[in-house]
């Protein structure tokens, strides 16, 4: 069996209880390094995942007899792991757990609705800005080569200086921050990151 479980933003509080459930039951458990440090006390095979993405859809169809749990940042369907896993294994085989998305914990954190937002993401794609640019109400999942800095300085380009990005920066850590700022303001770097983009405050 396999199964993606969503972690949520950070950490395990925020993991729902089947998620919990499905690791205690795991023989084997992959993810970032990151995620895999979450479970200290896990005595099952391990898989440690990163831009190997290709050498894990190989493995994985070889561990027939073993319940496989893949960790997943956020919710797996968001621009998540959980949306590949399904196209090369097919619905059938895949059980989805859902977590909480860093863009529904920033908007709850904030209390910016969901309601008629556009959602995407930078996270290792690029970024169609003029089609972000038409929407009055955006919310994106970043990366580190494009976060708020560089969203907007291209709004600025298209005339959208006024309006507010609301930027969430290390999402249910210890050290997380919330900002509230004019696009025109937006001029520094920010760690691990979403950003939800308003016409008005």
């Amino acid at each position: 069996m396999l199964t993606v479980v969503g972690m949520g933003p950070a950490g395990l509080h925020l993991m729902t209880p089947a998620a919990r459930e499905a690791v205690a039951q795991a023989d084997v458990l992959v993810g970032g390094k990151r995620h895999l440090l979450q479970f200290p006390d896990f005595s099952g095979e391990q898989f440690v995942l990163g831009a190997n993405i290709a050498e894990l859809l190989d493995w994985v169809d070889c561990q027939v007899d073993k319940r496989v749990v893949v960790l997943a940042s956020g919710d797996p369907l968001f621009y998540g792991i959980g949306t590949r896993m399904v196209a090369h294994f097919g619905f059938e085989r895949v059980r989805i757990i859902p977590g909480i998305s860093a863009v529904q914990y920033l908007c709850a954190q904030s209390g910016v609705d969901m309601n008629d937002m556009w959602l995407t993401s930078s996270h290792g794609r690029s970024v169609c800005f003029d089609e972000l640019a038409r929407h009055s109400k955006v919310a994106m999942v970043t990366d580190t080569l494009c976060g708020p800095r560089e969203i907007a300085a291209q709004l600025m380009k298209r005339g959208k200086g006024h309006r507010w990005m609301v930027i969430g920066e290390n999402l249910a850590m210890e050290n997380e921050r919330i900002h509230w700022l004019p696009v025109s303001e937006v001029n520094s770097d920010y760690e691990m990151n979403a950003v939800v983009i308003l016409d008005e405050r």
